[in-house]
């Protein structure tokens, strides 16, 4: 009697995906892998970014970080009852746990009174914070996707790319808001709504989008770029963060025509930014390119940093020798919001520590205004007093609707990304950190719920996802001599793990 062994299969499944055979293979087929979503994963969030203008136009933009989440965390859940992966989660994720339990918490409190705040509707509370908590949480499942995706379902140069696309979104909205500042829309969802959530101010901003937001900051009114967002703080915030993938995805992975659109695109975005009269934005801007010089100069591309600071040397040019000097003189010189800004940071700090575990829940009206709490609104002057404490920036938000401990762990989270990744000398390293560095100086100014969270979000989850490949990397070179059996070393990327179901 004899036996007949099969040849084994001499190219395993895992072929085709070089460095990431330590991935689980999936398992039988089921209904749930036999869709759209098992045949291309990364479907999601190719369809909020490369989509992000019709997002907009609609007046949904920023609830679509939000609507994507939904399939995405259909698509965990099936792999934990399937048992097909084991659910990974970034190193310092039991930090922002701790925030969203702490927003969560914030709805007990949503009809209590602030110091120096008056009444406004509960509906109105509610619909903000119900707003606000769902995109924590789908933010934070579009970082937990995007970090238990392998290379093979969504490369990291792919994703780099669609970030940087949003940049010549931004660009070319910025551009369509110096030629067009009066153009605005009405999104056709807006008759779907009931009466009473179209008053909402958000609501409003959200399903009239415009190319420009309309203000008088020099003196007289001038069109300030925002689209493709709501606001131009958001844009200005949405520019400087996305120019760094812009740089990667297009310029040091792409070809010719990316790398041709790259340089224009940069060109050309100056011109908008500085129209758009956002002098924290400028701030970061500059920053963002003394950084990226300084990471340059530590690995020794010096022909790289040479063309930096070519191009600021030029940009510096045109702006002593056109009339850009006089209008970022007047801006300078001209800081009308700076008293509001003072008056409702104080008021915010008063608030905070009124309730300093779970804030308020939502953001609360200042009783009167920087002058006087007997200035109010009037048939002239409808935005005089009043205004909304917490909405000048995210810190500031933080500390109201939060309180002091949800403030301090949402911080605490990204510091501690910076930190965690703070070694990664690659392109992607490097862009990533730029991002969450400009969420600390903007948080002061801008509001970061909606897209600059979202794509701040993205950025920790490209610094995750290159670590694991650089790790993955690092474990597949050869130890030496070493014996068989010693145990390989355990590479850097190695995470708590929440293990669903059983191992394929």
């Amino acid at each position: 009697m004899t036996t007949t062994l099969r040849p084994a299969d001499p190219r395993p499944a895992w072929a085709d995906e070089p460095r990431l055979r330590r991935w689980p293979r999936p398992v039988a087929r089921t209904r749930v892998t036999q869709g759209l979503l098992a045949r291309n994963p990364g479907w999601p969030v190719t369809a909020l970014l490369v989509a992000y203008p019709l997002w907009w136009a609609l007046g949904i933009a920023d609830f679509m970080w939000i609507v994507v989440a939904i399939p995405m965390a259909a698509r965990m859940i099936a792999w934990a009852v399937h048992g097909t992966r084991r659910i990974k989660v970034p190193s310092g994720f039991g930090i922002w746990l701790l925030f969203l339990i702490t927003a969560a918490a914030g709805a007990v409190v949503l009809t209590v009174a602030a110091p120096g705040t008056i009444a406004s509707p509960v509906s109105h509370r509610v619909l903000s914070y119900g707003d606000r908590t769902l995109t924590y949480v789908g933010v934070t499942v579009l970082l937990l996707y995007l970090g238990n995706l392998t290379e093979a379902e969504l490369p990291r140069r792919r994703l780099a790319w669609m970030l940087g696309l949003i940049a010549v979104y931004t660009t070319i909205g910025g551009l369509a808001g110096m030629a067009m500042p009066h153009l605005q829309l009405s999104s056709p969802i807006l008759n779907l709504l009931p009466q009473s959530a179209q008053s909402n101010t958000f609501i409003q901003a959200s399903m009239h989008p415009g190319l420009s937001q309309v203000q008088n900051v020099l003196g007289t009114a001038k069109g300030r770029p925002k689209a493709p967002f709501d606001y131009t703080n958001t844009w200005g915030d949405c520019l400087t963060i996305m120019t760094p993938w812009l740089l990667v995805g297009w310029w040091a992975t792409g070809g010719k025509r990316q790398r041709l659109i790259a340089v224009v695109t940069v060109a050309l975005c100056v011109l908008p930014l500085l129209y758009s009269l956002n002098r924290t934005a400028w701030i970061g801007a500059g920053l963002s390119a003394g950084y990226l010089a300084f990471r340059l100069a530590a690995k020794g591309r010096f022909a790289m940093l040479g063309g930096i600071c070519a191009a600021l040397a030029l940009i510096g040019i045109l702006v002593l020798v056109t009339p850009l000097q006089g209008l970022i003189s007047g801006r300078l010189a001209n800081g009308k919001s700076d008293n509001l800004r003072s008056n409702l940071a104080s008021l915010t700090l008063q608030d905070a520590a009124a309730s300093p575990i779970i804030g308020y829940g939502d953001t609360r009206q200042e009783q009167g205004s920087a002058s006087s709490i007997a200035i109010g609104p009037t048939k002239k002057c409808p935005d005089c007093g009043q205004q909304s404490v917490g909405s000048t920036g995210q810190l500031w938000l933080l500390l109201v609707c939060n309180g002091i401990t949800g403030a301090g762990l949402y911080v605490a989270f990204f510091a501690y990304g910076v930190w965690r990744y703070r070694r990664d000398d690659t392109a992607y390293g490097i862009a990533g950190s730029v991002v969450l560095l400009l969420g600390f100086l903007y948080m002061f100014t801008y509001d970061a719920v909606g897209a600059p969270l979202g794509f701040t979000v993205l950025a920790y989850a490209v610094l995750w996802r290159n670590d694991i490949y650089l790790a993955h990397e690092q474990d597949t070179v050869d130890p030496g001599p070493a014996s068989p059996a010693r145990p390989k070393p355990v590479g850097t990327a190695s995470r708590r793990v929440i293990t669903a179901g059983r191992s394929a």
